[in-house]
């Protein structure tokens, strides 16, 4: 059920970050809400964290 739907660790490789930066945003409120959360676990459709991507400001000027 997972297979189309994103965890940390997808997230933290589209975005070019390490896991644990991720998982802070989620704790600080800067990720989007989990579109499914299974046995505990988050995860996100990818065109919900593509919108978000395109949504948050630039980090540092990064390109």
């Amino acid at each position: 059920m997972t297979d189309s739907l994103w965890s940390y660790k997808e997230i933290a490789a589209h975005i070019g970050v390490q896991t644990e930066t991720v998982r802070s945003y989620r704790k600080h409120g800067m990720l989007p809400a989990p579109d499914l959360v299974e046995h505990g676990k988050p995860y996100w459709y990818p065109d919900t964290v593509r919108a978000w991507v395109a949504q948050r400001p630039s980090s540092r000027g990064r390109r």
